[in-house]
């Protein structure tokens, strides 16, 4: 293995982790979340351009700060979670477009950032160990929550906790598909596949899985198409997967 496929590997496992957190999302009815938190990253990268650093670093920073503010909407207004990101994600996307620079502006909303060190690669696969790890975690209890917030309080299980601890989950996987997809169509990812997923599948697992097989099939698809006609991969990912959701709708 080389540095040249690092980045390949890292997308693939994003594609993959971004199926199974997909698949709650959209139990969760998080459809439109996935753009919204993926707008959260924007001021991070627009002062991360400005100032010459890591993009990913300001834009892990800016989505921390975003979803602890909306964790804390959802605890003291009562908000809904789409609404408390609704309002968060307005002002995010407004402000990091005013600060992205103009020629960084289409690196930010459709990815393309620099070249993947070892390090890099590392803290990728970290990251997806760790999302994958909190997640399966967590499933029994927001299988609970999504079915009967009342009923999972009264079993014991802590909601806005295991909520919180989604969200960042949802938040990292944004983070690692940021590099490929920008912040416009990163969201995609998460969504389009599981929804190919869910027309297909029969089972929590069989879900799951399928949810993970149409993402990465769709990285492997959008990023051999890109490399034959010399498109850009972000653009090409999404429209694989949307293809691959057309034809799930084969099915009756």
């Amino acid at each position: 293995m080389n540095a040249e496929t690092y980045p390949l590997i890292l997308a693939f496992a994003t594609a993959a982790v971004s199926g199974i957190v997909g698949s709650f999302a959209l139990m969760k009815r998080m459809t439109l979340a996935g753009d919204a938190v993926s707008h959260l990253a924007l001021p991070g990268l627009g002062l991360a351009f400005l100032w010459k650093i890591q993009p990913l670093v300001g834009a892990a920073a800016t989505l921390a700060i975003g979803i602890v503010l909306i964790d804390r909407l959802q605890r003291r207004t009562g908000l809904a979670t789409e609404t408390s990101i609704g309002v968060v994600f307005t002002a995010g996307l407004a402000l990091g477009t005013l600060l992205t620079p103009r020629e960084d502006l289409i690196d930010a909303l459709f990815g393309g950032f620099e070249p993947l060190s070892l390090r890099g690669f590392l803290l990728g696969i970290a990251g997806c160990a760790l999302v994958t790890f909190t997640v399966f975690a967590m499933r029994e209890r927001l299988i609970l929550i999504i079915f009967s917030p009342d009923i999972a309080r009264s079993a014991g299980i802590a909601v806005e906790r295991v909520n919180f601890l989604f969200l960042a989950a949802f938040g990292l996987t944004i983070l690692l598909g940021l590099q490929y997809l920008g912040a416009l169509l990163v969201g995609a990812i998460i969504i389009v596949p599981a929804a190919a997923g869910r027309r297909l599948a029969r089972t929590l697992h069989s879900f799951l899985f399928l949810s993970a097989a149409a993402a990465t099939l769709s990285v492997a698809i959008g990023f051999a198409v890109a490399a034959r006609w010399h498109l850009a991969e972000g653009p090409a990912v999404v429209s694989a997967a949307a293809v691959i959701f057309g034809l799930s709708l084969v099915k009756k």
